[in-house]
């Protein structure tokens, strides 16, 4: 049994700490077992560890959430990359294209597809694993998991069984979906023995790579890969579970939740407040997370969160939370704050200048022993001004040692990077006619890579 669990989406439900490059499945903002802060893909994947269900999952992500699954779980993680995000089918046939072409992985293999950031005891884990037996028993094309409601939700999907059908709690035959039906049409689907839809679905190889033939898609990888811009934007359920002849379910009685809006994450937090700030003791059901250097105050609130970052602030009553899609849809400026494989990226300030010139202004850090890639740029030039620690820096046709104090000019074309032989901080100031993520030229991204050709070279080495 394989699995690929699914690495999307923008989290803007969980504005403004979630953007288009930090999903809410990377917030740490939940407590481990050793009571250090973990983000959500940080606690599954210690799951899958602790189940025995590691060694065989990968990862199916955009290139955007690469350098965070990386920091965040370990750079040994199998990535199945999508060029573009095109919806969950085309990322579900890339997974199993990769499979099967890469891996060699038989036609009778069962894959089970999860996404990243279930909230779930390890029990779930274990009930994952039935899904490659009745798979196999049944016959069926597809068995989902399903999870036993335990109240009714007009926020999730239903999976209605066949009334007369029970196979010891272990499966049952699904007859229809219900997709967020109102609460009390949601409690006569529960009294039928309708299951919460997880998302968590498992077919056969060969099944999946049949779709892609009646589709008239490619089932080799790299034709695939190398297509994948043409592919229909079309969801899994879409172009494969409304079409499917027979469909089981594995029941699952256990805890599951959905963190995707503030109110849920929330009631899941070890603590009321993260980062600068304080609540006052009258104050009722409310947390403050807070990711800026200033301090925030809440006094005698109610029902709030109140959640910071250099992409906004949010103050809201949890309950009203889950509308913040409705109020964000008109914001078009680039994440403030990034994760990278190398460190973190904070946007300090952006101006333009008579419509002609661009300023952007980051405070950047950059792990002891991480570098930077090896790179140019066209458009913009560069001024960095070291605020903390050591390292070595590329330029010029040299690699020379630079510290807190230090200020480096880097004019557009200039071949640069650098390497922290401590926790390095600087102040970057770019400048140009266009500022654009686009704007690069990586030659190298290993050290050793950038060392060796000096090596080869006339350059000097200066330390």
């Amino acid at each position: 049994m394989k699995l690929v669990l699914l690495s999307g989406g923008s989290g803007k439900r969980l504005w403004p700490l979630s953007n288009d490059t930090r999903s809410k499945q990377f917030l740490k903002v939940l407590e481990s077992q050793k009571l250090q802060q973990e983000s959500m893909v940080q606690r599954v994947w210690g799951q899958l560890e602790a189940t025995g269900l590691a060694k065989d999952a990968m990862v199916a992500t955009s290139k955007m959430q690469r350098d965070m699954i990386f920091s965040h779980i370990g750079e040994e993680v199998p990535l199945i990359i999508e060029p573009e995000r095109r919806d969950t089918y085309p990322a579900i046939a890339l997974a199993t294209t990769y499979l099967s072409s890469i891996h060699q992985v038989d036609r009778d293999e069962v894959v089970v597809v999860l996404p990243v950031d279930p909230y779930v005891d390890n029990a779930f884990f274990e009930r994952v694993k039935l899904l490659e037996e009745v798979l196999h028993m049944t016959n069926a094309d597809l068995a989902l998991m399903g999870v036993s409601p335990t109240y009714p939700s007009s926020k999730y999907g239903y999976i209605v069984p066949e009334q007369t059908d029970k196979h010891e709690d272990a499966w049952v035959n699904v007859d229809r979906f219900t997709e967020k039906p109102s609460e009390d049409a949601a409690r006569k689907l529960i009294e039928s023995g309708a299951l919460w839809n997880c998302g968590v679905f498992a077919f056969k190889l060969g099944y999946l790579l049949d779709t892609l033939v009646e589709n008239e898609l490619p089932t080799d990888y790299d034709e695939l890969l190398n297509s994948y811009e043409t592919l229909p934007k079309i969801s899994f359920d879409y172009a494969v579970v409304e079409k499917a002849t027979r469909i089981v379910a594995v029941p699952y009685q256990g805890y599951w939740k959905d963190l995707g809006t503030w109110n849920t994450l929330t009631e899941e937090m070890a603590t009321t407040q993260l980062g600068k700030g304080t609540i006052s003791e009258d104050s009722i059901n409310t947390h403050l997370i807070n990711e800026l250097d200033l301090p925030v105050t809440i006094i005698g609130g109610k029902n709030l969160i109140v959640a910071a970052s250099p992409d906004g602030i949010l103050v809201s009553d949890k309950e009203s939370s889950p509308k913040i899609k409705d109020y964000i849809h008109g914001y078009d400026q680039p994440p403030m704050y990034e994760e990278r494989l190398w460190g973190w990226s904070r946007t300090l300030d952006f101006a333009k200048y008579d419509g002609q010139k661009e300023m952007v202004t980051k405070r950047i850090c950059i792990y002891e022993g991480r570098n930077s890639s090896y790179h140019k740029h066209a458009l913009r030039d560069e001024v960095w001004t070291i605020v903390r620690g050591e390292g070595d820096l590329v330029l010029d046709g040299r690699i020379s040692r630079v510290k807190a104090g230090d200020i480096v000019h880097l004019p557009a074309g200039k071949e640069h990077g650098i390497r922290a032989l401590s926790e390095l901080e600087f102040i970057e100031v770019q400048t140009g006619a266009e500022i654009t993520e686009d704007d690069f030229d990586r030659i190298f991204y290993m050290w050793d890579e950038i060392v060796a050709h000096f090596q080869g070279t006339t350059s000097r080495i200066i330390y």
